[in-house]
């Protein structure tokens, strides 16, 4: 190394930046020069003490690389520089290291101390880098220290790191297989990891180490497919492509009862008549084909998997676009596969390569599922600047898509076509119209007359595939087509091409009878030019004399013997072999054998016309998108697509519990041996449960793809199970106790209440309840919420009551005028909602505001849970009642109407195990033993949000189906309201700032800017307490949040002219940016 500057020295130091690469030209004498004159300065920087030189010289080795030039020999110049101080020269060392390694191992080795300490370093891309060198040195010794080093980068903070630890696993384990049970350890750890960064590199890792492992995958399944849109491109396709297999493995086919339902409808639906109209000995078979004809339930994570990739058919990448569309072909039902068509349509618009990997899938789709491509069957329309590739795959899709009503304009298509420049393109869309002329009978006349005008073009190569594809649409009918067996008998004479001559004389042979005289004729032009024809053409002409001699040897015996003679001595063995296999049959010797008597029949046997297939029918055993679909073979490391299961494995093995360090209370833990609050299945994620083939249920969540934990989870579980110790320890007493609390609470309240409003909510609330199990069930529930404050916390056992106390239920709804005489004493606490009303002075007669002030129960707007038509004649709605729940204060109190439309009474309606989320949590209604017909009911439950918008999904069960169904609450119904001073609000405001301020610039509609709108707008929008404000022009709103109880403060500034500004203050940024805008959009409208 010391020579070198001494060497840069003697030229002067002339060398400039683009200087060093002089010698790779052979023209000036570089291939004699000595290498070691090459890249002398860059040398010489990396040499000194300056971190600028040193930046600049890997700057330029980098740049070298990019290019395509060969920087090997500065391998010990550089990786000397991998202990330097200066980050960026660092990252640029490892960027070298890792294209070099592996070339030169023996160097990287002495400094596998230096990467074992960037494993270390604080900087995560060095870390990174340092494990991508180290995976990139494949030196079997190293290997121990190589798996040290993934297993620490697993668990590295930064999830940069465990990425590029799971791109190492593939390397190490192409090294050395030996470490398959370590790495599956280490997969493990990885696929549990939350982050979307590290999902597809430790999928792909999974996919190349241990595909065989779907158990690794049971429990992340749900994960995955809540994280895969989140997940960049290369990940996805990997991701969806893994899911593929996993889902064909783990639920049953969609598509297993559409034989049935296909062959008729409506039969196959009822039954009956289809039953009726068979006789007695199909019955057995019937009643073993009735499993089959239940109605298919389609499971909830299969549903899952389809609804959270359907967003991705709007990706940018094609392949994201071709593995979503392969994964519907292979999974989903029939009815629902039709929305990746459009999708792959928008793909032709691509580059080449893109639109001929797409045609030749659309291709494979088109045979199976005609009908999703006939809309865009233009789109398929050939342009003049299309690749020949292209025009032949858009050509077999036209073909497949053809059938009686557009064939019309395909054939217009076609016809265009057959003018083209392009041969080969020509010859194809001959084929293709033979193909739709087997296909389609109705049109068969007019191809066929088509291509017999196609004989007299000037194209010998259009002429001659025109011959080819007339020989097999004459085999279907040929006794009315004379005409045209001699029109092509006198083509013999002109057209060239072996194929369509060999196909010429095979007619005439097959079809003698039909052309008598000119047969013989065509025979003895063919004997004469024997010798100069092809192999095929020759074997033809032994198959015409032979078939002659047996119709016809009195003309043909000595033509017969004579080809015959010629064809003995062929050159080719094939055609000496036929000649003495065929003289042998048809010509009768002394030692005939007993095949000659029987040489008709093998001659002139009738043959089966032959079917124009498509050469994409066979290849949809092969996974659609992968390289083995492409070729038509299996390729290397290509997985088979497994076989649906004929029943469906256990869907609780996908259940995931929550980990105990959630928990944080220790009275909790104490009481871990008793019955816990969830099921077994508690940690599941919410879109998952409201996943199912009800429609009503998946519109509600399919904006809801991730999971969201607040902090208030502990306390609302502890509650939880507080109450339900005090409900085992109570018993019967504390219920006793309850219902006399509630009986004088009503008298009050009747008392306080005004008398037409009562009257009018009873008789509205008594109309609603007309079944005895519904009333009590009701009852029992609506005293359960007006229990005293003191004891909310416990949960008493619904009992029977007499009906005129469930008519007096919306009475008790009015205890929202009882606190009043003690609010102005108490420093901020929650309180009802009628506070509002109170300090408007009465006045807020609105009807959209009243509701929900005074009569939650019966004035509130419902939402539609379960739509009768999807619950089978049981519909049900929900309404936020903003009055405290019961049972927890915690909790959001929903009131569910219950309506039976359908003829039967419906039994045994409530709610089923709840899988939600971490954090949330339901307290549910007491089961409704009966709904007769035409009856309705109403059921207050609870429900622990925990402070998200985070959809609740849940199932509710009758005797004899579950509905999944899914309520998700706007913010405004996430908090309670909270009465405070001025004073107390600008003090509380004063601590809230900066992030936890969040404003908005609006301007107030005409409509919108009195006093008593603006106040009617926000506390319906949002469930606030209006705070006293001496400036005019300015309103303020007060709550909390109901599971942490974190303040949130409304402030409206309205100015002249309808301008205003609207702020909030939250600790919780997210409920306030949500608060902000739905607040903004109720004003404005």
């Amino acid at each position: 190394m010391s020579a070198a500057p001494a060497y840069s020295e003697d030229k002067g130091g002339s060398a400039g930046p683009g200087e060093p690469e002089y010698g790779h030209d052979p023209a000036s004498g570089g291939i004699f020069s000595s290498d070691y004159k090459r890249h002398d300065d860059l040398k010489e920087m990396l040499d000194t003490n300056k971190d600028s030189l040193k930046l600049e010289a890997m700057k330029r080795i980098v740049a070298m690389i990019a290019r395509g030039k060969n920087a090997s020999d500065l391998f010990p110049a550089v990786v000397k520089n991998v202990a330097c101080k200066n980050i960026e020269v660092k990252k640029l060392v490892y960027v070298y290291l890792v294209r070099y390694a592996e070339e030169q191992q023996d160097l990287a080795l002495l400094s596998i101390s230096t990467f074992q300490r960037g494993l270390k370093d604080p900087n995560q891309l060095i870390r990174a880098s340092a494990l991508r060198v180290l995976s990139s040195i494949r030196v079997p010794i190293i290997v121990p220290i190589m798996m040290l080093a993934i297993k620490e980068a697993a668990s590295d903070m930064s999830p940069y790191v465990r990425k590029t630890a799971a791109h190492a696993i593939p390397k190490l384990y192409s090294l050395d297989s030996d470490q398959k049970d370590q790495l599956i350890e280490v997969i493990e750890k990885l696929l549990a990891d939350k982050t979307t960064l590290v999902a597809g590199s430790v999928v792909m890792a999974f996919e190349e180490v241990c595909p065989e492992r779907i158990d690794l995958i049971h429990k992340n399944y749900r994960k995955l497919c809540n994280l895969l849109i989140d997940v960049e491109e290369w990940g996805q396709v990997v991701i969806i492509s893994m899911l593929t297999r996993y889902a064909r493995t783990q639920f049953l086919s969609p598509t297993q009862n559409e034989s049935l339902l296909e062959e008729s409808p409506e039969k196959a639906f009822y039954g009956s008549e289809e039953d009726e109209a068979k006789g007695p000995g199909s019955e057995e078979a019937a009643a073993a084909a009735l499993p089959a004809r239940k109605p298919y339930v389609m499971d909830p994570d299969h549903r899952l998997l389809l609804r959270n990739t359907k967003p991705l058919l709007q990706s940018r990448s094609a392949a994201v676009v071709m593995a979503v569309a392969q994964l519907y072909f292979h999974l989903a039902p029939k009815a629902e596969v039709g929305v990746i068509a459009k999708a792959l349509v928008r793909l032709l618009r691509s580059h080449s390569e893109v639109q001929y990997v797409v045609l030749q899938n659309v291709a494979t789709m088109s045979i199976k599922r005609r009908g999703m491509f006939e809309p865009y069957l233009k789109s398929f329309y050939i342009r003049s600047t299309d690749p020949t590739q292209i025009k032949i795959l858009k050509l077999e899709v036209l073909t497949n898509l053809a059938n009686e009503t557009n064939i019309p304009t395909v054939l217009r298509e076609f016809q265009t076509y057959i003018r083209s420049m392009d041969k080969d393109f020509v010859a194809a869309t001959i084929q293709a119209i033979g193909r739709c002329a087997t296909n389609i009978g109705r049109v068969r006349d007019t191809c066929l007359s088509g291509l017999v005008q196609l004989l007299s073009n000037r194209d010998e190569l259009v002429v001659a595939e025109s011959v080819v594809v007339i020989k097999k649409l004459l085999q279907m009918q040929p006794a009315q087509h004379g005409e045209i067996i001699k029109h092509l008998a006198k083509l013999t004479d002109n057209i060239q091409v072996p194929m369509a001559r060999a196909s010429i004389l095979w007619l005439i042979g097959e079809y003698c009878e039909h052309v008598p005289r000119i047969a013989p004729d065509v025979l003895r032009k063919m004997a004469k030019s024997f010798t100069a024809e092809e192999d095929i053409v020759k074997l033809q002409v032994i198959n015409l004399a032979a078939k002659l001699y047996l119709t016809n040897s009195k003309q043909t015996k000595l033509l017969t013997q004579y080809v015959l003679s010629l064809a003995k001595y062929d050159q080719n063995y094939d055609i000496r072999d036929r000649a003495r296999f065929t003289r042998q049959l048809i010509v009768p010797s002394e030692q005939g054998g007993a095949l000659s008597r029987h040489a008709k029949k093998l001659f002139l046997a009738p043959k089966p016309a032959p079917v124009l297939e498509s050469s994409f029918k066979d290849r949809d055993h092969f996974q659609l998108g992968s390289l083995s679909h492409l070729l038509n073979a299996k390729a290397t490391g290509y997985q088979e697509l497994p076989d649906w299961p004929e029943e469906a494995p256990d869907p609780s093995v996908r259940n995931v519990e929550v980990p105990e360090w959630t928990k944080c209370s220790n009275r909790e833990k104490r009481k871990e041996k008793e019955k816990p609050f969830y099921s077994d299945s508690e940690g599941e994620s919410g879109p998952t449960e409201s996943a199912d083939s009800e429609p009503a249920s998946e519109s509600e969540s399919d904006s809801k793809s991730s999971s969201e934990s607040g902090s208030g989870e502990s306390s609302s579980e502890s509650d939880n199970e507080d109450q339900e110790e005090d409900e085992e320890k109570g018993g019967g007493s504390e219920s006793e106790q309850s219902e006399e609390e509630g009986e004088k609470r009503k008298m009050k309240k009747r008392k306080k209440a005004p008398a037409g409003r009562g009257e009018g909510l009873s008789s509205d609330e008594g109309s609603e309840s007309s079944s005895s199990s519904s009333e009590s069930e009701e009852t029992s529930e609506s005293e359960e919420e007006q229990a005293e404050p003191a004891s909310w916390k416990q949960k008493t056992p619904p009992s029977s009551k007499s009906s005129p106390a469930a008519k007096e239920v919306s009475l008790l709804d009015l205890e929202d005028f009882t606190p009043p005489s003690v609010q102005p004493v108490s420093p901020p606490t929650v309180v009802s909602v009628s506070l509002a009303a109170d300090l408007e002075g009465l006045t807020l007669t609105d009807t959209s505001l009243v509701p929900s002030l005074l009569s939650p129960v019966s004035g509130v707007r419902r939402q539609e849970l379960l739509h009768r038509v999807a619950g089978e004649g049981l519909a049900v709605d929900y309404a936020f009642s903003r009055q405290p729940f019961s049972g927890d204060p915690h909790m959001v109190s929903v009131h569910i109407y219950f309506s039976n439309s359908s003829d039967t009474p419906i039994k045994g309606l409530h709610v089923g195990t709840p899988k939600l989320p971490a954090g949330l949590s339901i307290q549910e209604f007491p089961e409704i033993e009966s709904l007769a017909p035409g009856e309705t009911a109403t059921a207050v439950m609870g429900i622990n949000f925990c402070d998200s918008t985070q959809a609740a999904n849940f199932q509710l069960c009758t005797q004899t189906r579950q509905f999944y169904v899914s309520i998700q609450p706007p913010v405004g119904e996430l908090m309670a309201p909270v009465f405070m001073s001025e004073n107390e609000f600008k003090k509380e405001q004063g601590k809230l700032t900066g992030m936890n301020e969040i404003s908005e610039k609006l301007v107030l509609p005409d409509a919108c800017r009195s006093d008593h709108v603006v106040v009617q707008k926000v506390t319906a929008t949002a469930n606030l307490g209006r705070v006293p404000c001496g400036a005019a022009e300015e309103y303020r709103f007060a709550g909390k949040t109901l599971t942490s109880g974190s303040l949130v403060l409304l402030t409206l500034d309205a100015r002249p002219a309808g301008a205003a500004q609207l702020t909030v203050h939250s600790e919780k940024m997210v409920i306030g940016t949500m608060l902000v805008k739905d607040v903004v959009q109720a004003l404005s409208r």
